[in-house]
Order: C-alpha cells, then structure tokens, then sequence
C-alpha cells in the first residue's frame, strides 16, 4: 500500500547518473533507454516468436496457434519484459535466464488482455490498435488462447534442460502465479467488475489496482532480481520500487483515458467513465492525479537509491517513460 505517499509533497529531480548497458561494460555519460530498449526488445520478440510456435512449426488444434500468436505478437510497449531485463542487470544477474521470466510474463499480461476484452469483462472490440482478440477470432478461441498463453508461461518457466537451476524455477514460478492468482491481477479485476458504478474509497481503489496492474509489474522487477544475487536490503527496495512504479502505471492510464483518443492509446479511450469505473481522476480530479504520479515516481527513484545497488539506470529510465508516457 502506497497510502503514505501525502499527494502534497514535490518529487525531487532524479539525479544524474552513468550507467552501463546490460551487454556491455563500457560507461557511457547518459543512459539512453532507446538503444539499451531496442536490444532487449528485439531479443524478447525473437523469443516470443520461437516460443509461441507458429501453425507451421506446431500445429495446434483447430488454428489455436494463430490466435496466441496474434494476441502476442506485433503489438505492446513490452514493460513488463523489460522491467525484468533491467532489474536483472541491476543484480548482475544472467540475461539468457532472464529471458525466459521476461517472455512468460509477457504471456500472462496477453493472456490477461485477452479475456479482459471480453464480453463477459470489459466488452471491448480495439486492442494494441486492432480489433480484439475475440472479435477477430470468436469468444470460445479468444477464451482457450488465453488458457494457453497462461499455461505457456508456466511452460517456459521450467525449461527440460539444465539451463535454468530447479531453485530459480520455483521461485519464478511462485513469483509470477501470486501475481496473477487471486492474490494478484485475478483478484483485482474480481474487484473491478464488483466495483462498476459504486464509490469506493482511496484505500479501496489503491487496493484494486495494487493487485490487478500493480503486482505483475512488482513480479516483473521481483523475477528479474531472482535471476542474480542481491542483499535482503536490495530486494526490499526493489520490491518498493515495483510497488509505486505499478501504482504510477495505473494512475497515468486513468489520465490517459481522459486526455487521449483512440488512435493514439490503440484502444478505446474514455470507456472508464462510459462504464462508471472508479478510477483515481473521478476520486481525485485531473490536476491532483497527474501530481500523485509525480509523487509515485520519486519514490520509485529513492528506492532505487536505497537498494545500494550500483547498475540501476535502466529502471530508473524505465521510471521516467512510464510516468511521462502519452499511450
């Protein structure tokens, strides 16, 4: 819970920093997140494509394949998976293990959109910029994608070879079904759906979506951290830093909802107020939220100072974009 955070305070200006890319020792005087991005992102889609197996190379029943694949591929800003990459980088941990937990939990988050979209949920027809995976594809292949996307996540989890050790394992597994279990994302949407068109408190809307956005991003960064070695007192600050960069996530997409169009958020804008969900501009107001973000974000950057850890400019770059984003 974020409640200490007092909407009043000024978030100090992020300090200057040297950092050092995650495939390459050299310093260089300013990170820069677009060239470090670019690298993890064309590795994580190259996974992505080989793992979620294409007709052609896996045949599943009755064209299920084309619609994980659609669900996945070619669309999403991927903070998820970077947010492991770089947490990984910060424990000097190994990116080719990190790769797995990134891509898995990419898989969960589609999944989740997937059978968000629904009718059943939030009954929406645009996603990522194109039509939702159950207008293109039929409720019933929309629903089976998603089981299988989660159980595909799980699947690249624990790998059959030696590449991964059985203790890494576990906790990845552990770490990413709390988070998408009902004492995480599952159990905030049942929150969500319960909460259409009544008003709920502060402490209630930061306790929805500390579970159904705010634990799969803490996840993210926790699974990155597990693929390296870090003090209890690194992990502690990491898991703070996760917690108020997944609060910030979901008070910017409420900003969002009310000051984007469709063409550029690549779903439908406004449908938060279309369907009388609480969301922190009806509680707080506009000015206030956009604040609130601010102050969310400066305590993500003195977790990170506080963690001791040297190697944390991507997470703090990745900070910054997602508070400062405009889809």
């Amino acid at each position: 819970m974020i409640a200490s955070i007092s909407p009043s305070s000024t978030p100090p200006p992020p300090p200057a920093q040297e950092t050092t890319d995650l495939n390459a020792p050299e310093k260089i005087s300013l990170f820069d997140l677009r060239a470090w991005s670019a690298g993890q992102l064309a590795a994580i889609e190259r996974a992505l494509s080989c793992w979620v197996a294409s007709p052609d190379e896996a045949p599943a029943p009755a064209g299920l394949c084309d619609a994980m694949r659609y669900a996945v591929l070619d669309g999403g800003k991927r903070l998820r998976p970077l947010l492991v990459m770089a947490a990984c980088a910060a424990v000097n941990g190994d990116a080719a293990t990190a790769l797995r937990p990134a891509c898995a939990i990419e898989l969960i988050h589609a999944y989740s959109l997937v059978h968000d979209d629904m009718p059943c949920m939030d009954n929406d027809v645009l996603r990522r910029g194109k039509p939702t995976v159950h207008v293109q594809y039929g409720e019933a292949q929309a629903l089976l994608a998603g089981d299988a996307l989660q159980a595909l996540a799980f699947e690249l989890l624990t790998p059959g070879d030696d590449s991964v050790d059985a203790p890494t394992q576990a906790r990845l597994c552990r770490l990413l079904a709390q988070a998408a279990g009902y004492q995480g994302m599952a159990g905030g949407q049942a929150i969500d759906l319960a909460s259409v068109g009544l008003p709920l408190t502060s402490a209630q809307l930061h306790e929805m979506h500390r579970l159904k956005t705010g634990a799969l991003l803490q996840a993210s960064v926790m699974m990155g951290a597990a693929c390296g070695a870090a003090s209890p007192t690194a992990l502690a600050a990491l898991r703070d830093y996760g917690a108020a960069i997944g609060l910030a996530f979901q008070v910017v997409d409420d900003i969002l909802d009310v000051t984007a169009d469709a063409a550029t958020l690549g779903k439908t804008a406004g449908k938060d107020a279309a369907q009388d969900k609480p969301t922190f501009v009806s509680l707080m107001g506009l000015q206030a939220s956009r604040a609130y973000a601010q102050q969310l974000h400066a305590q993500a950057l003195a977790s990170l100072r506080a963690s001791g850890l040297e190697n944390t400019q991507a997470l703090q770059a990745l900070a910054d974009m997602l508070v400062n984003r405009q889809h």
